[in-house]
């Protein structure tokens, strides 16, 4: 045998099992740190869950309160003074709607983009009873006459997305717990 041969077949005979030894090491300490990344990202992902529910469950509870205020009945309850004609107690319940909503703009960061949509389309019907309403008064007359109409016109509507919006802020606060 020539003696060429039998220095590649020594070189082989260490080298074959090193790369053997080598490629199962590398496979076993990819898998291993592998796992202990997951654990990590598993226990950041933990940490942030607990330090994110109360303010997610906070943002639930004013987007509650945000509907509760703005609901028909309760804006004429703080809004309307019985020395108001149609068109100043129209104006000042689409002022306080818009003044409640962009108290609570920042709520989207904390909820769905669906509940969000819901919450948008809640004020934005609220908003346009006050104006279909308050446009079929003669704007001279009793605020009281534009109070009555509109507390009509909510309790005839089958569909209170107020009532929805409420709604889907609870189903969608009950996901976190």
């Amino acid at each position: 045998m020539p003696a060429w041969l039998s220095v590649i077949l020594e070189i082989l005979k260490f080298t074959i099992p090193a790369l053997i030894v080598f490629i199962t090491v590398h496979h076993l300490l990819k898998q291993y740190l592998n796992s202990q990344y997951q654990m990590q990202a598993l226990a950041f992902k933990k940490e942030n869950r607990g330090a994110s529910t109360p303010l997610k469950l906070q943002a639930y509870e004013r987007l509650m309160l945000f509907c509760e205020r703005i609901s028909i009945p309760n804006l004429l309850r703080r809004i309307r003074t019985h020395d108001m004609n149609v068109g100043t107690l129209q104006a000042a319940l689409m002022i306080a709607i818009q003044q409640e909503y962009e108290h609570n703009l920042t709520q989207q960061l904390y909820t769905s983009e669906n509940l969000w949509k819901i919450i948008q389309f809640a004020k934005n019907d609220v908003i346009q009873t006050v104006v279909s309403v308050g446009d079929s008064l003669d704007k001279a007359k009793s605020g009281d006459e534009l109070a009555n109409k509109l507390v009509d016109t909510v309790t005839k509507k089958e569909l209170n997305p107020i009532e929805k919006a409420k709604q889907a802020i609870k189903q969608e606060a009950g996901l976190l717990l």
